[in-house]
């Protein structure tokens, strides 16, 4: 029978157990519209600009620069390279993917009313890609410190008969009951004891001292991390033309997510004494998400050549949902003789839904528009990921997140510059952009730096764009959050090819 098919499903409190962690507030707090391929071959330096899908999702007024109904449609292919570094240990993995990141369509009406002071209305329906999480990596190096310590901190101070199986009871019993009764850390320290690597100080039921049966040394320890899914947006929009020089406008935000992330972390050793030779530990998750946010946006020509734009993004408030199973294997010499030990529980287990507020962000941009010829455009943002909050903010375990959020995420600022030239059919087009990191320590994120080119040709009443873009970060993934807190140094590049077909309704 398949694996699946015996999973039992375990039901955690809301007071006991979570999956979330404040890189996961991080990484749905980021967006990055991949958008049409002219936006990002401009680095995505739209909101004073518009007339572009995708800035649209940048600055709702932009849909009023429209002189006539559009419809646009953009494929993609993506690519990440990782250079992953873990103490002695460098490793690279390529992963790459196909598919439509965005799709849109504004329809423009004219008023009739040649004495009313408000020029045009436009409705449009857009969908943009905010993130792609599709990624792998491995990384592998020999350390002095061990996986036990994760266990041995989850389990010091908890009672013998709180983290163990009750006679008679199965694994999976013993997993699920525990996790529901006591939560997330006597899971974690019953996946330990149950496996050999910790050793109770005595084994009576009152026992809260426990040692481990990992001796130290040096240890080999290989990390597989694989993670799919998407951030997506879908907006409603509308935006009018007040007078000459003015735009304004208002998106209505659905947000959806889906985030699948599974680990595998081995130890290896041959030290003296050591009675746990191999661990493997493998953990699953799979978070799903939806939200609501809103943006109020003003495009403003100060003259023919300048142009000003200002956008507010509300927070997105998103409603998640996380699910996990886990898996532990060791190896012990049993008076030399090699015994495994397989604990797998065969349980999902599902958390109580919880909220998660993204902080605001406000957006300021200028351009300079030199007619037919081209233009020069520019982006300032601004993110504060310290108002970032899990809620409700009353729960104990949030209230802790929420203070750690405030004192290690920061504001973030995000410079983007871009540039068209114009000749007769053909735009050629650049951009560069920055974006600062959302940590104090930028040892777990690091900055982010970009650029981007791409080329157009304008059909008539069809348009062809192709980019090209590319940008590197480096960040710090800390493999557990708990006593063995050592982590992988990653140098992501990623490379985006863009191709998009508009069509003018």
């Amino acid at each position: 029978m398949k694996k699946l098919l015996l999973l039992f499903i375990g039901v955690l409190s809301m007071s006991n157990f979570y999956a979330q962690e404040v890189q996961d507030a991080v990484r749905f707090s980021q967006d990055e519209i991949k958008g049409t391929a002219r936006f990002r071959a401009m680095s995505g330096a739209f909101g004073a600009l518009g007339g572009d899908m995708s800035a649209v999702s940048i600055n709702p007024a932009g849909s009023a620069i429209f002189n006539n109904s559009h419809a646009s449609i953009t494929l993609a292919t993506e690519n990440i390279d990782n250079d992953v570094r873990y103490f002695n240990g460098l490793n690279n993995s390529s992963n790459s993917e196909f598919g439509v990141n965005q799709t849109g369509i504004v329809f423009v009406f004219n008023n009739t009313n040649t004495n009313s002071d408000w020029g045009k209305f436009a409705l449009s329906f857009n969908y943009d890609q905010s993130s792609n999480y599709d990624d792998n990596w491995f990384a592998s190096g020999t350390n002095t410190s061990s996986v036990d310590s994760y266990f041995l901190a989850n389990a010091q101070g908890l009672r013998l008969d709180e983290i163990s199986a009750l006679p008679g009871e199965t694994i999976s019993e013993a997993y699920q009951d525990i996790g529901s009764v006591f939560g997330f850390a006597h899971q974690q320290a019953f996946l330990g004891y149950e496996s050999f690597i910790l050793e109770p100080q005595s084994d009576t039921d009152d026992n809260t001292v426990y040692t481990s049966n990992v001796a130290p040394g040096t240890f080999d320890q290989e990390f597989d991390y694989a993670a799919t899914g998407y951030n997506g947006k879908f907006s409603f929009n509308l935006a009018t033309q007040y007078q000459e020089n003015l735009y304004f406008g208002l998106n209505i935000n659905s947000h959806i997510i889906n985030y699948d992330k599974s680990t595998y972390f081995f130890e290896g050793n041959t030290n003296t004494g050591s009675t746990v030779n191999e661990i493997g530990f493998e953990n699953v998750l799979s978070t799903t998400g939806s939200g609501f946010s809103f943006q109020l946006g003003g495009i403003a020509k100060l003259s023919e050549e300048v142009r000003i734009g200002l956008t507010y993004n509300s927070p997105t408030w998103l409603t998640i949902a996380e699910e996990t199973t886990q898996y532990i294997a060791t190896i012990r010499d049993d008076n030399g003789a090699a015994v495994t030990t397989t604990i797998d529980p065969l349980v999902v287990n599902i958390f109580p839904e919880y909220k998660l507020q993204t902080p605001a962000k406000i957006t300021g941009s200028a351009a300079l528009v030199f007619g037919k010829k081209g233009l020069i455009s520019f982006d300032y943002s601004r993110k504060d990921y310290g108002n970032t909050k899990f809620k409700p903010e009353s729960d104990s375990f949030f209230m802790t997140q929420n203070n750690f959020i405030s004192n290690n995420l920061k504001a973030a600022t995000t410079y983007k510059l871009g540039g068209e030239y114009r000749h007769k059919q053909f735009s050629f087009r650049g951009g560069y952009r920055f974006e600062e990191s959302p940590y104090n320590d930028i040892r777990i994120i690091g900055d982010l730096t970009g650029y981007s080119l791409g080329l157009g040709y304008n059909f008539g009443n069809t348009k062809l764009d192709v980019s090209f873009d590319q940008s590197q970060r480096t960040s710090d993934y800390q493999f557990f959050d708990a006593g063995f807190t050592d982590a992988a140094t990653i140098d992501a590049k990623n490379t985006n090819v863009m191709v998009s077909l508009g069509f003018r309704l």
